[in-house]
C-alpha cells in the first residue's frame, strides 16, 4: 500500500474492492461511525458490525496496522484532526436548529471537496485531459445517481463548444459504445466502480480500445481494470446513503479540474465559443 496514503478512511477506500465480504461489513459499519468506532472494544465492533473478532484482526493488517489498537489510535487522530467537521452520516440529529443542521451539512460537503484535492495526482489529470482533448467526442456516461453527474459533465464541456454526449439509457450505451473508435473517449462515473452495468459497458469500450476516464472513490473497484485514467473523489459514502450531496459535490469538483484543464489547452478557441454563446443566449433574457 502507498506510503501516501496515511488517513485511515483513505487506506479503508483504497483497499475495500480487496476485503472480503464479513472485512467489507467493518468498512461498512467504521466509515458509518467513525466516532463511536475509535472508542469500541474488538469485541464491541465484532458484535455492532455482525463478524467475528478474527476479521476485525485481518482487517486491520489488510490496512497495514499492526493490530485493532493500532487502528483504533489512526481513526482517533482522523476524528481529531477534523474536529468540528461533521461526519456525512448519523450527524444530524432530530434536537439540532435548523442553523445547527445546515453548519454540519456545509462541514460536510466542505470536507469532500478537502478530501478530493487530497487524492488528485496531478500527473493523472494531464493524462485524463489528453485523452479528452485528443478525441473527437466523447460520452459521458454512468448509472443511477451518476448518471447526474455525467449530464453535468457533458453539459459543462458542450459550453466550451466541445463534442461532449450524455447518454443515460444503459442500452442506448451500449449502442452507441458499439460505434466508437480509438479517436473517441468515455467519460464515465461510478462512486462504487463496482455495478454490473457499469463493468459490463467498460469491458465493452476495453474491447474496441475506446481510452476511458473514470471517477470513483475505490482505486481497485472492479471497473479500474478497464479505465486508462482513475480519478479518485473524496466524501466517504456510508452504503445506506444511495447518493450523497457530498459525495456530488467531490464529483463536481473533479469535473471542474477537469474541465478547467482542458480549456486552458485552447484557450484562444473556448473563449471565442463562450463569446459567442454568451451573444446567442442574451437574446431570451427579458
Amino acid at each position: 500500500m502507498s506510503a501516501n496514503l496515511r488517513n485511515v478512511m483513505e487506506r479503508i477506500s483504497a483497499e475495500y474492492y480487496q476485503l472480503t465480504a464479513s472485512e467489507r461489513k467493518v468498512a461498512d459499519y467504521v466509515t458509518d461511525h467513525q466516532q463511536d468506532t475509535q472508542i469500541m472494544s474488538i469485541s464491541e465492533l465484532a458484535e455492532a458490525s455482525g463478524v467475528a473478532e478474527a476479521t476485525i484482526t485481518r482487517f486491520c493488517r489488510k490496512l497495514d496496522y499492526k493490530g485493532y489498537n493500532a487502528f483504533k489510535l489512526a481513526l482517533a487522530n482522523n476524528v481529531a484532526s477534523r474536529r468540528g467537521i461533521p461526519f456525512l452520516s448519523g450527524e444530524v440529529t432530530p434536537e439540532d436548529d435548523i442553523q445547527e443542521m445546515c453548519h454540519k451539512l456545509y462541514g460536510a460537503e466542505v470536507d469532500a471537496i478537502s478530501q478530493t484535492l487530497t487524492l488528485i495526482d496531478p500527473e493523472k489529470i494531464r493524462r485524463a485531459a489528453d485523452l479528452l482533448t485528443r478525441a473527437d467526442k466523447v460520452f459521458c456516461m454512468g448509472q443511477g445517481g451518476s448518471m447526474i453527474m455525467a449530464e453535468e459533465a457533458a453539459h459543462i464541456f458542450s459550453t466550451a463548444g466541445m463534442s461532449y454526449f450524455a447518454i443515460s439509457d444503459s442500452h442506448t450505451q451500449t449502442v452507441y459504445t458499439a460505434t466508437l473508435t480509438g479517436r473517441d473517449a468515455v467519460l464515465f462515473f461510478s462512486y462504487s466502480g463496482a455495478t454490473r452495468e457499469a463493468v459490463e459497458l467498460l469491458e465493452l469500450t476495453h474491447r474496441r480500445k475506446v481510452p476511458v476516464v473514470l471517477v470513483t472513490h475505490f482505486p481497485k473497484s472492479p471497473a479500474c481494470a478497464y479505465a486508462d485514467v482513475v480519478l479518485q473523489c473524496g466524501a466517504n459514502e456510508g452504503p445506506l446513503q444511495l447518493g450523497s450531496v457530498p459525495a456530488r459535490m467531490a464529483q463536481l469538483f473533479l469535473i471542474d479540474t477537469l474541465f478547467t484543464e482542458v480549456c486552458r489547452r485552447q484557450e484562444n478557441t473556448v473563449e471565442d465559443v463562450r463569446s459567442n454563446l454568451a451573444d446567442l443566449l442574451a437574446a431570451k433574457h427579458l
